[in-house]
């Protein structure tokens, strides 16, 4: 984990989210897909958390290395302060945090699946699986065309790309779900790859449950330390002997997890979840493929 001070190169909207580059070359040497950073907002504020982000994506050759990009949807007081601030202004960031999602050796065609700017982290895997001579697919959802991150971008790194929304203002009408299925099959898809809502992510897990695929999804979570120390992030995931379960913490052991071991009726709200202090040895979980 690397603190540092890092200057804005740019800052633009990408429609109804913004993005932001920065001159961080310690960070993007290090950052893996599915990786985050935790930005610092100004003191005084309301507020005094670090505001989590996914890496979107990183440049370490050519004319923009060393720089990062991160993406975020201004709701709150703190995004939107985010959005406001303009070119060479300085942000304290810490990162690359978490663990990001691991590649595939011996399977080749991946489906990625993402809603809203879950996308974000997924175009980032995406370039990294490519340079790994692997097929990428890419299954994106969004509410509307306004919410649809980079869809061009999209189409450059994907072999085939469906973009769902659910006003059906660009692309398929319905949800991404919808068009899984049949992505997977005519992509001979090995492998699964999503990021987005926990709703995306339980039925892409049902889904790859049913066709024995492997996955690994990204964690959206509040994750107000980054660290690991809050414990305000935590997933309850099965232990690999099937005895019990862990409450793992999505910014430490995640957010690249295995959903084969997410208890979604329990996260999902089925059962009060109690937060417990981590048991003496809290073990490492391993997200692939186990």
């Amino acid at each position: 984990m690397i603190r540092t001070r890092c200057e804005i190169l740019s800052s633009k909207k990408a429609g109804a989210y913004h993005s932001i580059t920065l001159v961080a070359p310690e960070i993007s040497e290090k950052a893996r897909p599915g990786q985050f950073i935790e930005v610092a907002v100004p003191e005084g504020r309301r507020f005094f958390l670090r505001r989590p982000f996914w890496i979107h994506q990183v440049s370490r050759r050519g004319g923009w290395a060393g720089t990062l990009e991160f993406l975020f949807d201004p709701r709150g007081e703190g995004t939107a302060w985010l959005a406001e601030i303009g070119a060479h202004r300085l942000l304290d960031v810490i990162g690359p945090l978490g663990r990001g999602f691991a590649y595939p050796k011996d399977l080749t065609a991946c489906l990625l699946v993402s809603v809203g700017y879950g996308a974000a982290p997924l175009y980032f895997l995406a370039e990294e699986l490519k340079a790994r001579g692997k097929r990428v697919d890419m299954a994106v959802g969004a509410a509307d065309q306004e919410h649809v991150f980079k869809p061009i971008e999209g189409k450059r790194l994907a072999q085939t790309i469906s973009i769902v929304t659910q006003d059906g203002s660009f692309g398929i009408r319905g949800r991404v779900m919808d068009v899984v299925p049949e992505m997977a099959d005519k992509s001979g898809a090995e492998v699964v790859y999503a990021a987005g809502p926990r709703e995306l992510l339980r039925d892409v897990a049902a889904f790859c449950r049913e066709r024995s695929l492997p996955a690994q999804v990204g964690i959206e979570e509040r994750m107000a330390c980054g660290l690991g120390l809050c414990l305000t992030c935590a997933v309850p995931y099965q232990r690999v002997d099937g005895k019990g379960f862990d409450n793992v913490r999505a910014c430490v052991e995640g957010p690249a997890m295995n959903p084969a071991r997410i208890l979604w009726d329990r996260w999902m709200g089925g059962e009060p979840q109690m937060v417990p202090t981590p048991p003496e040895g809290f073990p490492v979980v391993r997200s692939w493929p186990g």
